[in-house]
């Protein structure tokens, strides 16, 4: 059996905000015909966490506690998952929580337990405040941008740089460099650009959705302004996963994986589900309390959940020069038609080649001169010289030297120096 990783939801889909793009929300609706308990019972968690830490291999066991707003669950309830943890790790065993959250009860009494028992934390951030306050409302309709920076700050204050999580909506997608450095304001270190595609009723993509093309445009922004200022000093998940794949690594994000069915989902009430995007009647798996989490991942319907990423693929997948870092992204984004009309091709599959394309160079050359020993102040610096030469006699009606195909004045004319 491979390792396999839990969300845990001890609330479920209950949250404090209501954003407009939540995909989890719409959960709720499975438990709305029973008793539903405010959070997970103390009996539940005990449960799941002597058989998580049983099915794991060792010696660090990941816990991720995710929502709806897992705060919502109280203090108490993340001191009695320290305590249970401690109960049952072996000797020479420890554990990594990480918290999701939007920050809005994050206080000095949270962070200061958040550090003491040295959970790591996401912190959601829609980039820019207008941005943000569009789409992440409380239930007042109230925008939460303050709140949300100041529970960065009082963690700061704490010690703890959260990582932070940026949708990418069809609005964001038009301001790539705001949203990117007013996220780097923040000085946390690590930012997830996570995009936003939702399907409507009549079954086309929502206004919110982000486009394939705008998707990537606002990546390959972002990363010019990145590997140009801030390569060293500040990490963009995307970039840094495939990074790690062109330097003979395996990605760590499951939609860059070949398979999936690794990532299960334990939802308040102890039901396991395939996937965060999949929690409802077809795919709920079992429960913790009739069934052990070992067996449940390896179950032949969570087996074939898991393969059907890579079985599936169309023909335009199997043979694009990208499958093996792309492996035909998050089958919930899987809907759009290939160009010989079969099903299953990425929506974002246009945005996700260009930014590979965008990248990979740049990212390779990077990877080279770091094997020679240069900092990546010297490796900028390098990288920018290269830039001025690859720039120097080009006109805005001449080729573009990104290699695009289009006039400079339409592709990079506004990126040169």
């Amino acid at each position: 059996m491979q390792p396999f990783v839990v969300m845990a939801k001890p609330v479920g889909s209950l949250c404090n905000l209501e954003c407009s793009y939540c995909y989890y929300l719409e959960t709720g609706r499975l438990f709305s015909g029973q008793h539903q308990q405010v959070r997970m019972s103390d009996s539940l968690l005990e449960t799941y966490i002597h058989q998580y830490i049983a099915s794991s291999p060792g010696p660090v066991v990941q816990f991720t506690w995710h929502g709806g707003e897992p705060t919502l669950a109280g203090l108490d309830f993340y001191r009695l998952v320290v305590k249970l943890q401690k109960r049952y790790l072996p000797e020479g065993w420890s554990c990594w929580n990480n918290l999701q959250t939007n920050g809005i009860l994050l206080d000095d009494e949270w962070c200061s337990f958040l550090a003491d028992a040295q959970f790591d934390v996401g912190l959601s951030i829609d980039g820019t405040q207008w941005l943000h306050d569009k789409n992440r409302k409380d239930h007042r309709g109230s925008g939460s941008y303050e709140r949300a920076v100041a529970a960065v700050r009082c963690l700061q204050s704490h010690g703890i740089q959260p990582d932070l999580l940026c949708t990418v909506t069809s609005d964001s997608a038009k301001e790539p460099l705001a949203v990117y450095r007013a996220l780097k304001e923040l000085n946390t270190g690590w930012i997830q650009f996570i995009p936003i595609v939702r399907l409507a009723a009549d079954g086309n993509p929502t206004s919110d959705s982000v486009t394939g093309e705008e998707y990537g445009n606002f990546l390959c922004a972002i990363f010019d302004d990145w590997i140009s200022h801030d390569l060293g000093q500040l990490n963009v998940q995307l970039f840094a996963e495939m990074a790690l794949v062109w330097s003979g690594g395996n990605a760590s994000l499951c939609w860059m994986a070949p398979t999936c069915g690794q990532v299960l989902i334990v939802e308040h009430d102890g039901g396991v589900y395939s996937c965060d995007h999949f929690v409802n009647p077809d795919h709920r798996i079992g429960d913790i309390e009739s069934s052990h989490l070992n067996t449940l991942v390896d179950s032949p319907v969570q087996r074939r959940f898991g393969n059907d990423k890579q079985t599936k693929l169309p023909l335009q997948c199997r043979s694009c020069s990208w499958l093996s870092i792309c492996n035909g992204g998050c089958p919930k984004d899987r809907f759009a038609l290939a160009e010989n009309g079969e099903q299953g091709l990425n929506y974002l599959c246009t945005g996700l080649r260009q930014i590979f394309a965008h990248a990979e160079q740049p990212l390779r050359h990077v990877m080279k001169l770091r094997k020679q020993g240069l900092t990546s102040e010297a490796i900028i610096a390098e990288l920018l010289a290269e830039l001025q030469v690859r720039w120097q006699g080009v006109g805005r009606n001449d080729p573009c030297p990104c290699g695009s195909g289009r006039k400079a004045k339409h592709c990079c004319w506004s990126k040169r120096l």
